[in-house]
């Protein structure tokens, strides 16, 4: 039960990351970013390739993870500049999927759907229970890391501009912000944390494959943000939290379900998450922990 426990936290912790990320872009500069599932899956395959082809220190390949996660992002903010809200999410969606079969496809370099296994952990399997304490140690740390820094972004004056940004973009670039600057660098912070994520998850399961990063993931690190608080760090952590919590614990109703097949249950684990999410939309709209403004 205590592995169990463990598990159940290190999966929160690294779905705080991809809330973070996402909080970056959309919760703070009104980004609507559908993409987010591809660069977790980016650092997740740059990480697992660069440690089990060319044999990199665990450490430097998350770092690289991170590093072809923000050029990423950067590359994809150039493109999508002059796109708002519906079509920029599109775009995301699309390259979320091109990257996806990009993985499934290109057999010489990710094995295709077979995916990629034997992925070394960022703590040495062989310490056993050592292992599952060690990760979420080192999980629990980088969840910090990454709230410290995108705090720090929301309650500067360059957080000031992101969420002016989010809410008149003419205007910020009226007042002499340069929008497209601060824009490219918040969606590629953005990224890097969503690929270190994926970097995490690739390093604490050592398998990957490209069912995993379907567009459900980006769905639901969207409906952790928004339970926990649009726009605020806290909420996005809370979130996270709360939506591995309720899909963890749905799974001990199958037993009192036995009239209902595996799939059935699995589809009632769904329909959970909808209705957490459609309560806290009807009767806490801003969320669990919503967004405060700092004079």
């Amino acid at each position: 039960m205590d592995s169990y426990l463990i598990a159940m936290v290190t999966l929160a912790a690294i779905y705080a990351m991809m809330a973070i990320s996402l909080n970056l872009s959309w919760g703070l500069a009104g980004m609507v970013n559908l993409g987010l599932a591809g660069f977790i899956s980016i650092g997740a395959y740059a990480s697992g390739l660069l440690t089990t082809v060319l044999g990199w220190p665990v450490p430097l390949a998350i770092l690289a993870a991170m590093i072809i996660g923000l050029v990423s992002g950067v590359a994809l903010t150039y493109v999508t500049l002059r796109l708002r809200d519906d079509y920029l999410a599109i775009v995301t969606l699309g390259f979320a999927e091109v990257i996806r079969l990009a993985i499934v496809n290109e057999l010489w370099l990710t094995h295709g759907s077979d995916g990629i296994s034997g992925i070394p952990g960022i703590v040495a399997r062989e310490y056993g229970y050592g292992f599952e304490l060690g990760t979420l140690a080192l999980a629990l740390a980088a969840v910090a890391l990454c709230y410290w820094l995108a705090d720090r972004v929301r309650t500067s004056p360059y957080g000031r501009n992101l969420r002016a940004i989010r809410d008149d973009p003419e205007g910020t670039a009226v007042a002499g912000k340069n929008v497209t600057l601060i824009k490219v660098k918040t969606f590629g912070l953005s990224t890097a944390i969503a690929a270190l994520a994926g970097a995490f998850y690739a390093h604490y399961t050592s398998f990957i494959s490209p069912e995993i990063f379907q567009p459900l993931l980006t769905m639901y690190v969207f409906l952790a943000l928004t339970m926990g608080g649009t726009g605020n760090n806290r909420g996005a952590m809370l979130g996270a939290f709360l939506l591995i919590f309720v899909l963890e614990a749905s799974r001990f109703i199958a037993p009192s379900l036995p009239q209902f097949s595996a799939v059935q249950h699995a589809a009632i684990r769904e329909m959970l998450v909808a209705v957490l999410f459609i309560l806290t939309l009807l009767y806490r709209p801003q969320g669990i922990s919503p967004e405060t403004r700092h004079r």
